[in-house]
């Protein structure tokens, strides 16, 4: 195995040349959490538009992990808290203000990847403090995380019981969360809402080869909750919940 210190961190304006590779990556995530509108219809330009606040690992010339994050303005008129609608709100809070020229003075991050190969080599810890220097080099005081505890298996146990779980040395059982707590962030609080997928019943037929055929909830391999099917009205709903951590800096 390589050692971790020929891993070498920057940031995506320090790598523009690695800008068209983007979208290459593998995406661990389930074929239906692809299926996003607010994702499908900003995420891609967070590369474009906060180069500074998007990371790039790369190992012998080898991209093996990015993250991205995106800055918005809180708390503000209209926003006095962080969002139930976790993820997909403060997606959407970044692109205003940026659209607007608001200033900004906190950020949120929006996902980091790690290449399969290059797993439990403690690199999602490295992309958690790159992440947070990255940030605070804007002079930002904050990042908050809407985090996926992917650990989550039991869709049916409710996210605000999942977080409560610790091992015996007081961290997150979650591995995701772990990560963020041991870099310095605390959790504060569930974002019931955070990512919306919503679609026809042939769709999630399509997507995760489940007969969706009763009304219902529906437990489908890599959901965090059960997805809830109507067959009157042809359609099916996912409400994933996140867990909003936020890191002092």
């Amino acid at each position: 195995m390589r050692n971790m210190t020929e891993i070498v961190i920057t940031t995506l304006a320090e790598r523009p040349d690695v800008v068209p590779y983007l979208g290459d990556f593998w995406n661990s995530w389930p074929e239906f959490m692809k299926e996003d509108l607010v994702a499908d219809a900003l995420l891609g330009a967070v590369p474009k538009e906060f180069p500074d606040q998007c990371l790039i690992a790369t190992e012998d010339g080898e991209v093996v992990a990015h993250a991205r994050s995106i800055p918005f303005a809180f708390p503000i008129e209209g926003r006095p808290e962080l969002p139930a609608r976790g993820w997909d709100q403060v997606l959407q809070w970044g692109s205003e203000d940026h659209r607007l020229g608001r200033a900004t003075n906190v950020s949120s991050a929006l996902e980091i990847m790690i290449k399969p190969t290059h797993r439990a080599r403690g690199l999602s810890h490295r992309m958690v403090g790159a992440m947070r220097d990255a940030v605070k080099a804007k002079g930002h005081s904050t990042l908050y995380a809407p985090v996926r505890p992917n650990g989550k298996t039991d869709a049916a146990l409710p996210m605000a019981q999942y977080v409560e779980q610790v091992r015996e040395d007081g961290l997150p059982v979650d591995p995701w969360l772990r990560v963020h707590v041991r870099a310095g962030g605390k959790i504060v609080k569930v974002a019931p809402t955070s990512m919306t997928v919503s679609a026809s019943l042939a769709e999630w037929r399509e997507w995760t080869g489940l007969p969706f055929d009763r009304t219902g909830d529906v437990i489908v391999p890599g959901a965090l909750v059960p997805v809830h099917c109507s067959v009157e009205h042809d359609s099916a709903v996912y409400l994933e919940p996140n867990v909003w951590v936020q890191h002092d800096l």
